[in-house]
């Protein structure tokens, strides 16, 4: 046994691309070594802005022997009634370069086939890794890639070295220009000329020894402990921040973190300006006092030692001290144009070419908030949702926004704020873009509420009437994310309306564009489509999920109660009596469909059963319409008496066309009450 280690070292990588990269990297040699029959124990691997490695320990030496069975023609083809070897069978082993004496016959799929079993010596591994390695290389994919000089390779960023181990002894790889050995590089600044790495085991301390700590988790904890703890001696406290931690760590080959200041006068700006200023623009933690506000003060992280660490500090400190500036002179100049003032400027900001510009969304936010406002019973707040409609996007002609887009919606509230604007549309404006992200908050204000719909159906129905529609993982303009935000916002605020109608209410507001009722469908089953990722992520069975989303029922709220109350439903004794009943009136239904009743020719079976139909419509619409479904499927199971005693009287396919059309039109008419609740045929009755 022997550890493997490769290293390949880069000019400095993206950070976003090497997570990625490395996981390709070890994912790919794990699965060849697999495939070539060796094993192996634990694997590590390793990353830095210039370099991507992985560590497999406890190599075999020794590739395994291989029996192999090769299929040959059937015997009856390849002997003939003699038992000679017919042409056919002398073909194949001239083919094998095998004996008669080598034939084995073994059944397949019911008829006797001719083998041969030939026996694969394994090889030794150290000859194998050369072109296994190789090939990885060769395929190592980024999301974006360059020419390599006149190489046909292409990475993100160049390829200058390999270090490839197998035990002591240099695996001779070479790809492009580079030749593997044993010599790595430490860090740019603080190690100069190359290092020799001795074996596998000794690469971690090895490139610590020259200032890289090449281990992504502990560089990472580093980081996060400097940071902790450079804040608690200036008695200030630093929020978390995965994403930028995770950016940092992948940006540094050995982290010293330092704490920065800037003018107090900057404090004046927004919060949220400054903080996106220091996170997005220079990768710095903000600190915060005790209480939560934000300090004239910064946490960065150094890739190197904490020599002249005072002229780093002075040197990030005048760059941060230049992007405040230009922030609090974006900010003062905005609050000098009033919200309403920036409408006409956003004639000019195309929404999508053939949508229109934002202008024209504008106006259409306006009429659907006036729709939506109405029709979902908040018509005493119509004033204030439409002026939050009015100003929800003129904030992306501020100065502000152009320079720090993530802002939208934020400084809206801000300067709707300063100007005097009621705070419910002020808050309105901001949170008409909730959610942004999974996990996201949504909007708490009637007015955010309200404009958040009607931005998202006006998106998504735009989109959808020209065909841009997202497949698979395709999904360029967001469309998943703005569905998930009308799910989650009809199901939080309850609202008892449509998909459908909430759809045509939107298209109606685009006066050339109609979205017409294929595209509808597809727009009303992608949204369902949101709804089923929810439940399915609460836990409910996948079966039940699809039974309820499969019954026509296009209202969310009541969608999710019939999941949950099914779901209960499930645990009862009530709930065999539900399927079987559904069962035994669904499999003869089907073939009257169409067929219209006539009661005039009833028998006395007949009378009875439409008249227990007719009692449980009554009650299963009542309970449907007062939204339960609990009571509901009671009702449903209790169903399964005279569905019973309905199918013992009487023959269903009678002779007759009209008695059967007359008990196959009940039988439709029992599937439609079973539907209130969801397409049982969906549900898998022994879970």
């Amino acid at each position: 046994m022997q550890d493997l280690l490769l290293e390949l070292g880069f000019e400095e990588l993206p950070a976003r691309f090497i997570e990625g990269a490395l996981k390709q990297l070890s994912e790919a040699i794990t699965a060849k070594l697999s495939q070539e029959r060796l094993g192996f124990g634990q694997v590590h691997t390793f990353s830095t802005p210039r370099r991507l490695a992985v560590l497999v320990e406890q190599l075999q030496e020794q590739q395994e022997d291989l029996v192999e069975e090769i299929k040959g023609p059937p015997l009856r083809i390849a002997r003939d009634e003699e038992g000679k070897l017919t042409k056919a069978g002398l073909g194949f082993l001239r083919s094998q370069n095998a004996e008669e004496k080598d034939i084995i016959v073994k059944s397949y799929q019911g008829a006797d086939y001719i083998y041969i079993q030939r026996e694969v010596q394994g090889q030794p591994t150290f000859r194998l890794l050369k072109p296994l390695l190789e090939e990885i290389i060769a395929n190592l994919s980024f999301p974006k890639n360059m020419r390599w000089g006149n190489y046909d390779l292409r990475y993100a960023r160049p390829l200058r070295w390999i270090v490839a181990l197998f035990g002591t002894q240099v695996i001779p790889l070479e790809v492009g220009p580079i030749k593997a050995g044993r010599e790595s590089f430490g860090h740019r600044q603080l190690s100069s000329g190359p290092v020799v790495i001795a074996e596998p085991q000794a690469y971690l301390s090895t490139l610590k020894e020259h200032y890289v700590m090449a281990d992504a988790q502990e560089r990472r904890a580093a980081i996060w402990q400097q940071i902790q703890d450079l804040a608690a001696r200036h008695n200030a406290w630093v929020k978390e921040d995965e994403r930028l931690l995770g950016e940092i760590v992948n940006l540094v080959e050995y982290p010293t973190a330092f704490r920065g200041e800037f003018s107090p006068e900057y404090l004046t700006v927004p919060a949220e300006v400054l903080i996106t200023s220091m996170k997005e623009h220079q990768r710095y933690f903000p600190l915060h006092n005790a209480q939560g506000q934000l300090q004239a003060s910064f946490i960065g992280v150094r890739n190197g030692a904490d020599n002249h660490l005072d002229l780093v500090i002075k040197g990030n400190e005048k760059v941060l001290a230049a992007r405040l500036a230009d922030a609090k002179f974006f900010y003062e100049e905005d609050l000098k144009v009033k919200l309403v003032d920036q409408l006409p400027r956003l004639e000019q900001v195309v929404f999508q070419e053939r949508l229109g510009t934002m202008g024209d969304k504008v106006r259409r936010l306006e009429k659907l908030t006036a729709f939506l406002a109405e029709r979902l019973g908040h018509a005493d707040r119509l004033e204030t949702a439409l002026r939050t409609a009015r100003l929800a996007k003129s904030d992306l002609v501020t100065q502000m926004v152009y320079e720090f887009p993530e802002l939208q919606g934020i400084m809206g509230e801000k300067y709707a704020l300063a100007q005097g604007e009621d705070p419910a549309v002020a808050a309105g404006i901001r949170e008409h873009y909730l959610p942004r992200f999974a996990g996201d908050g949504l909007p708490e204000t009637v007015e955010g509420t309200v404009v958040s719909l009607a931005d998202k159906l006006d998106t998504l129905v735009g989109y959808f009437a020209l065909g841009k529609i997202p497949t698979g993982s395709q999904d360029p303009f967001a469309l998943r994310r703005q569905a998930q935000g009308v799910v989650q916002i009809l199901r939080r605020g309850g609202y008892a309306i449509s998909l459908r109608e909430l759809i045509e209410a939107a298209e109606e507001r685009y006066a050339d564009l109609p979205l017409g009722e294929e595209r509808t469908q597809a727009l009303v089953d992608f949204l369902l489509a949101r709804l089923r990722v929810i439940l399915l992520e609460q836990g409910y069975s996948y079966d039940l999920v699809d039974a309820v989303l499969a019954g026509g029922d296009e209202c969310i709220p009541s969608l999710e109660a019939k999941v949950k109350a099914l779901a209960q439903f499930r645990e009862e004794a009530g709930f065999v009596d539900l399927l079987t009943g559904f069962e035994r009136v669904a499999n003869l239904a089907a073939k009257g469909s169409g067929s219209e009743l006539t009661p005039s020719v009833f028998a006395a079976a007949d009378a009875e059963f439409h008249q227990a139909l007719q009692a449980a419509e009554k009650a299963c619409l009542a309970l449907a319409a007062q939204g339960d479904f609990k009571g509901l499927l009671q009702q449903l199971a209790a169903l399964r008496g005279p569905i019973d005693r309905f199918f013992d009287q009487v023959m269903i396919m009678d002779q007759d066309p009209v008695v059967r059309g007359n008990r196959l039109a009940l039988l439709n008419q029992a599937v439609r009450l079973y539907r209130l609740c969801g397409d049982l045929h969906l549900v898998v009755g022994n879970k």
